[in-house]
């Protein structure tokens, strides 16, 4: 028999004779009565197979958290998720909003220094729901089917540390979930088949996701994911950042985005302007993040108030940029590259790169590097847009045109390095700039297609 808990220096030893952890023998039943009478677990080295879910309910529990040293597994064999916490708190994070009982028994619910192990199809690892404060650090949750699901409503989530590697569904799931002020730092989320950080519909709002490693999070023969997907279908999803992050892989996914901003939301407690039937949500900044090796390295769609800063592009097969019915856009200092060591990847020069700006309006297209874009009629294919700037760019030895504007009005567009300087034999025959039925534009030096 292996004793659970170590409790070191004046506190107590506790035990759990029933509780066998060589990962054979069922230890539900145990680990659930050890969380109902002390809430706070520590788990030593083991293999705890579960059957069903653990739930740490903590009106019932108080203060609580499971824990070990990085050489405790938990196996779960059944559906569901591992560890469910479940709290009270549904309302917002304003100290006046608080239940006198969330201050004196649920506040900031722990897992931490553990792995989990999907061995059923629907298992998850950690779900929760009604939680404040819960942190999530230097957890492995693989072979799972979703990772970490929050649902319902919770309030400042911290997931640290942690290795979220080969579930079939997603990493980090936002399920329709009313959650304000949440943290993902430090982690590596790779090879989950539904996508990496993905959020769809509720009411999200201060998600932060800085400095991790976020790959190959898409199925090849599933359907369309993204290593981050923000998805305000039926919610709204807004005042994001991701920063500091390598972001890639993998093109032979259909639909592949690396980031997908989906604006278009349906909460009905927002205020409708100019009779849209949906509203445009975002406020997103991202910057000093590297891209590369899926179909869209960045798609935005129906959103306002994005801004994409300085970081790395290269490896779009279909697009670097796409940007759709969206206002209040700013793409600058960004390098949109095609980078010659990246022929070892054996694609044959197949990406094709490039920015497409469609049906947007109030936006800025500046002071970025765009080159090398192969197989496209623009480089920078610009479409039925208006009141943009688009200043100060190179866009450089691409094939096609360097800059199309069709049906842009009311723009400006000046002080551009427009060139293709490759062998003759390999140089674009179209013309470097073409403007199509626009009207009201400041366009510097006027191309000659305009002349």
């Amino acid at each position: 028999m292996r004793p659970l808990l170590a409790l070191l220096a004046c506190t107590t030893v506790l035990t759990a004779q029933t509780l066998v952890g060589d990962g054979q023998a069922d230890d539900t039943a145990a680990l659930q009565k050890l969380v109902d009478t002390h809430g706070s677990v520590r788990l030593l080295k083991g293999r705890y197979r579960l059957t069903k879910t653990v739930t740490i309910d903590l009106a019932k529990t108080g203060y609580a958290s499971i824990s070990g040293d990085g050489t405790a597994q938990i196996i779960m064999a059944g559906s569901g998720p591992a560890l469910r916490l479940v709290g009270t708190h549904g309302k917002s994070a304003d100290p006046w909003n608080f239940k006198p009982q969330v201050w004196q028994n649920e506040r900031a619910p722990a897992v931490t220094g553990i792995e989990i192990i999907g061995a059923h199809a629907e298992a998850d690892g950690i779900e929760a729901t009604g939680t404040m404060q819960l942190t999530v650090q230097q957890v492995l949750i693989r072979e799972c089917r979703h990772a970490i699901r929050l649902t319902k409503s919770n309030r400042n989530v911290i997931i640290s540390a942690c290795n979220l590697y080969h579930n079939s569904g997603i990493g980090v799931f936002y399920d329709d979930v009313n959650l304000h002020q949440s943290n993902i730092v430090g982690s590596h989320i790779s090879y989950n088949g539904g996508g990496g950080i993905v959020s769809r519909g509720g009411n999200v709002r201060n998600l932060q996701i800085g400095t991790c490693d976020i790959e190959y999070n898409h199925a090849p023969k599933g359907k369309p994911a993204a290593n981050v997907e923000l998805d305000s279908t039926g919610g709204s999803i807004g005042e994001v950042t991701i920063t500091g992050c390598t972001i890639q892989h993998t093109n032979k996914a259909p639909d592949s985005a690396n980031i997908r901003i989906l604006g278009a939301g349906k909460d009905e407690s927002l205020v409708r302007r100019g009779g849209r039937p949906t509203t445009r949500e975002g406020n997103v900044t991202i910057i000093g993040n590297v891209f590369s090796d899926v179909q869209v390295n960045v798609e935005i769609k129906n959103a306002r108030g994005v801004t994409v800063s300085a970081n790395t592009f290269w490896e779009g097969f279909t697009h670097d940029i796409l940007v759709e019915d969206s206002s209040n856009v700013v793409i600058s200092g960004n390098n949109f590259d095609r980078n010659p060591r990246y022929l070892v990847n054996g694609n044959d020069l197949a990406e094709k790169n490039g920015v497409v700006l469609r049906r947007i309006v109030d936006s800025s297209f500046s002071d970025n590097l765009v080159s090398g874009v192969h197989g496209r009629e623009a480089a920078v294919d610009v479409t039925d847009c208006s009141r943009l700037r688009i200043t100060n760019n190179s866009i450089l030895d691409s094939d096609g045109s360097a800059l199309r504007l069709t049906r842009v009005n009311r723009s400006i567009v000046t002080g551009n390095l427009l060139r293709d300087d490759r062998p003759a034999d390999r140089r674009s025959k179209a013309p470097l700039f073409i403007v199509m039925e626009g009207d009201e534009n400041r366009i510097e030096p006027a191309p000659p297609a305009a002349r």
